[in-house]
């Protein structure tokens, strides 16, 4: 969230029209063919600001972005110039008017930012709007910034260290938040199968990409820009790679894996020399010492990304960023298919002999660059599981030990699918980080990165993660649903692999739905759309009744969750909150032990196999029905119920349609009461009804009684909404012996009694205070349903004409408790009309109002001789001379 400074400045930004924004690229125009100074600085920075605050790009002037342009390639421009210049000519992507090239580069910093902006204009969504990672944010756009936020983060640690010389050393405070930065953005890595396929589907775009990394290749090979740092170039090799991995060429792959062993494992283990110069700086400044571990050790192994020092080396910066970079570069390198069966037959013959040949040329070099890279990330990962046990000083390299932790599993989860032999050397360290992890604080992550392992891998190693897999899915979502980021790998975690769960593990990931629910209500704008590619998988059965209550009560979870964290014992581990909202009341009903069976059903971690009405929580909750996030989760419900009938239909059984049904009648009534929230589950519920009756046409005569009792009262016009317009329409269409044989007369009978009842008590009554206004829609629909059930049960023909020609005349003379709109009452002045006409014929009008299965035939709608218009035309003709006009 923003400041209030903040967002009036985002509002001025974007209320700026073409005209104004002209005159100001004139005034940043005359800036930059000046001398350099804080002027124009402060004209960029506004002009950034411009850009990049709307969703769609901004048109600058052409003579403004060739200056732009221009600055960015002047070797002699202030590099805090080059990247604002670089940031706004991303911002405007995609653009006809550049003219950059990768060629012309002097240093690698400004290559850098040139070919940040190239790749931008190829796919303008992944480098622009990192702050669309925000939890409120859509998760498509979470998965398009995460790409983008390679080259933000390693640019901010790199920038961040230019201001201190970066020549030489940088302070190790810094660098740990950096790097904590990079590491626990970055992800998968290597951009996603959307990005790759934007640019490959265009021959000519996939010729720039593969410009670029060509030269950077070139760069890094001939060690070209003499006195420049190959840093800035590494974010933007892992873009090259994500955005079109076969771009680069056998011999470049080659080369960059052998920079990366270089510097992943031959980094220096000596502090870099202070930064000389200042007041106090004496030609006899101590010298540097050995690099440390984070528990103040002195380093006994080879440098990485958690060993510590006051001053870092080139190298040692070097080495951080390759192992940034390390897991997407493996992806890009390794085998085409790394779970082919004929890898696994070959780790079954080699894996012994494999593994000690590796050990061996470890030292002698012996194997191919890919090869080699292969087993000196295993090394390092090896390293970074043994620095993790380390009990850090700093909390900032504890959080960097967990993020170094996850990133370290993950390389060794990719490593052990490209070369099965690594499986079995790794087993021993991550059995080891299993147990460490049950009794780590914030370590959730690297059990979420395990389990993956395990799934991955589990079954050839024979390894039993099911006490992994059993926190993962009890404790995990109960005690850190409010983490945004763990919530989304989690759910991200069982959408990706819902096809690869074994039996047990998935029945025990669908009796949890409960506690992934939790991730939904605390994160339902985010986390909705994977919801609903997740729900198929989820509900069976045997879930689907408590499923829907569930669903159904998900705004009230909501609030129930935000209750139990502000009860909560640790306030520093509370999230931010409105803190405007208060809610003395809810507070004490939630400690109260009157209501803690219903509060423990609603938090529940597992399936129960009984539902709970949970009215007396909707007026005990009705304070919090304001909050913001109760107020956004009550709005991807519909969204969720429509994925949720979708999968159900697929499988349900009559038993399990009647239940539903049930369900459906039993819960319109009985919904939290969020503004907007019964009126948009209604529409949803009746629409599925309907679509319950049609699947399953005899489920009116089943559930008689229950029907008859929402469709009975006058009570149901307010309490079920549009709901009672779909369950008269329901009796209507379905009360009939040619959708169920067991339908009798005096079924029908009593229906009609019930509706006519209904329908009189709205239309012909008094007006009164407690009777609800009834829409049109539901008037009309009544009488329609009373001609349908007359025209089935030829003794009610006399008693619906009666009450037709009733409200023919009320609509021409409305009696005080008759008042709708002027179209409402034509509306059923018209079909009154059309109902009386249909039954001065009634042997047509049970042709019309019960068709049989033969009309649904596509030949009654295109033959003239059967149409059913046809039927009709012929009933005004006669209804016509009857009356004594003319033929």
């Amino acid at each position: 969230m923003f400041t209030a400074a903040a967002e009036n400045l985002l509002q001025q930004a974007r209320e700026i029209q073409d005209e104004e924004l002209g005159r100001f690229c004139t005034g940043v125009s005359k800036l930059l063919q000046e001398a350099p100074g804080p002027a124009t600085v402060d004209a960029l920075q506004r002009l950034f600001l411009i850009v990049s605050a709307t969703k769609y790009p901004r048109r600058l002037e052409k003579s403004c972005v060739d200056l732009l342009q221009t600055t960015l390639c002047q070797p002699s421009c202030p590099e805090q110039l080059q990247v604002l210049c670089a940031a706004i000519l991303r911002e405007m992507s995609p653009s006809d008017s550049l003219t950059l090239s990768c060629e012309h580069a002097q240093n690698t910093q400004q290559l850098s930012l040139v070919a940040s902006v190239l790749l931008a204009q190829l796919l303008p969504l992944s480098l622009k709007r990192a702050h669309s990672c925000l939890p409120g944010k859509p998760p498509q756009a979470l998965l398009k910034a995460k790409s983008g936020l390679k080259v933000w983060a390693a640019q901010v640690t790199f920038l961040g260290t230019r201001d201190r010389g970066i020549g030489a050393a940088v302070p190790f405070p810094d660098v740990s938040r950096a790097n904590a930065m990079l590491l626990g953005v970055l992800g998968t890595g290597g951009g996603s199968a959307r990005e790759r396929t934007w640019v490959t589907g265009k021959g000519d775009r996939r010729q720039e990409v593969r410009s670029v990394g060509q030269r950077i290749c070139t760069v890094l090979e001939s060690r070209q820009l003499d006195g420049s740092s190959p840093r800035p170039l590494l974010p933007i090799v892992s873009k090259v790679v994500g955005l079109a991995p076969d771009t680069l060429q056998s011999d470049h792959t080659d080369l960059l894996s052998k920079r990366l062993v270089d510097w992943l494992r031959y980094a220096s283990v000596q502090q870099g020399p202070p930064h000389s110069g200042g007041f106090f700086s004496t030609p006899r400044a101590r010298q540097p010492g050995p690099i440390t571990e984070v528990d103040g050790a002195v380093a006994s192994d080879f440098f990485t990304v958690l060993s510590t020092g006051q001053h870092f080396t080139e190298d040692q910066w070097l080495n951080v960023q390759a192992f940034s970079l390390l897991r997407a570069w493996l992806l890009h390198s390794g085998p085409v298919d790394p779970g082919s069966p004929g890898t696994d037959d070959k780790s079954e013959l080699e894996g012994s002999t494999l593994s000690v040949l590796s050990a061996a040329s470890t030292a002698s070099r012996l194997l191919p660059p890919r090869e080699r890279l292969r087993e000196v990330a295993f090394e390092y990962c090896q390293r970074l599981l043994e620095q993790s046990n380390r009990r850090a000083l700093r909390k900032g390299d504890s959080d960097l030990q967990k993020a170094c932790v996850v990133e370290a599993v993950l390389v060794v989860d990719v490593l052990c699918r490209q070369e099965p032999s690594f499986l079995y050397r790794a087993l021993s360290c991550l059995k080891a980080l299993h147990a460490q992890l049950g009794t780590d604080e914030g370590s959730e992550r690297a059990l979420l990165a395990l389990a993956q392992f395990f799934l991955n891998h589990g079954e050839a190693a024979v390894v039993g993660a099911d006490a992994v897999y059993q926190r993962l899915f009890t404790r995990l979502p109960a005690e850190h649903f409010h983490s945004p980021v763990l919530a989304f790998d989690m759910v991200r975690f069982c959408v990706d692999n819902l096809g690869l769960f074994p039996s047990p593990l998935l029945g025990l990931l669908k009796s949890s739905f409960p506690n992934l629910f939790k991730l939904l209500a605390w994160h339902s704008a985010p986390l909705t759309s994977e919801f609903v590619a997740l729900l198929p998988g989820l509900v069976d059965a045997s879930l689907a009744v408590e499923m829907l209550h569930a669903l159904l009560d998900l705004p009230c979870l909501t609030a129930a969750l935000d209750l139990q964290l502000r009860n909560s014992a640790t306030p520093s581990d509370r999230p931010l909150w409105d803190t405007s909202l208060r809610t003395p009341s809810c507070l004490e009903a939630f400690r109260n032990p009157q209501f803690q069976g219903l509060f423990q059903h609603l938090l529940r971690t597992k399936a129960s196999g009984s539902v709970e009405r949970l009215t007396p929580l909707h007026q005990l909750l009705q304070p919090m029905t304001s909050c913001a996030r109760v107020v956004q989760c009550a709005q991807a419900v519909p969204t969720l119920l429509h994925a949720f009938f979708a999968a159900v239909t697929q499988f349900a059984d009559g038993a399990l349609t009647n239940q539903l049904a049930l369900l459906i009648l039993e819960r319109s009534d009985s919904v939290y009461q969020v503004a907007g929230f019964e009126a948009r589950v209604h529409r949803v519920l009746s629409g599925q009804l309907l679509a319950l009756c049609q699947h399953k046409p005899a489920l009116v005569v089943e559930l008689a009684r229950e029907l008859l009792g929402v469709g009975g009262s006058v009570s149901s016009i307010r309490s079920h909404g549009s709901v009672l317009t779909c369950v008269v329409w329901a009796v209507g269409e379905y009360l009939s012996v040619a959708c169920d044989r067991r339908c009798t007369v005096e079924q029908i009978n009593k229906f009609f009694e019930a509706l006519e009842a209904l329908l009189f008590e709205v239309t012909q009554s008094r007006p009164s205070a407690d009777l609800p206004r009834c829409p049109p829609q539901v008037i009309t629909g009544l009488m329609t349903t009373l001609t349908k059930l007359a025209s089935r049960s030829q003794d009610l023909i006399p008693r619906v004409s009666l009450f037709l020609s009733k409200m023919r005349t009320l609509t021409q003379n409305p009696a005080p408790g008759f008042a709708h709109q002027e179209e409402g009452t034509e509306a059923i002045r018209t079909r009154a009309t059309e109902l009386l006409t249909l039954l001065k014929m009634p042997s047509v009008a049970q042709f019309v109002f019960t068709p049989s299965a033969d009309v649904c035939h596509p030949r009654y709608h295109r033959d003239t001789n059967t149409a059913l218009p046809l039927a009709l035309r012929t009933v005004s003709r006669l209804v016509e001379k009857e009356a004594g006009q003319p033929g």
